[in-house]
């Protein structure tokens, strides 16, 4: 198990107003997965506000062609793997929170 210094330690306790180091790394840790997954969220949402459609519908419309702009735009494709990156974290930060918490 790695081992923290002192000095971090007492940062973090002071920081986080814990009683105890176990304590205070919880209370970041959880912090930091709220954050993470509440910007993932807003990325999604934005997404979907844009093109008015859930990412899974918006892959079928690129794959059977119906997507109202060109597929194969920059722009789209930009918007496709930046949407599937945020899809795709925000199950795997969901997955950590549902282990951590």
């Amino acid at each position: 198990m790695p081992a923290i210094s002192p000095k971090l330690g007492e940062f973090l306790v002071k920081t986080t107003g814990s009683k105890d180091i176990d304590d205070a790394f919880h209370k970041v840790l959880a912090d930091y997965l709220e954050l993470k997954l509440k910007t993932l969220s807003e990325i999604i949402d934005g997404f979907q506000k844009k093109w008015g459609m859930s990412f899974d519908e918006f892959k079928e419309n690129l794959k059977d062609g119906t997507l109202k702009k060109d597929a194969y735009s920059f722009d789209t494709e930009k918007d496709f793997w930046r949407w599937e990156e945020a899809e795709t974290l925000i199950k795997h930060y969901e997955e950590i929170k549902n282990q951590w918490i």
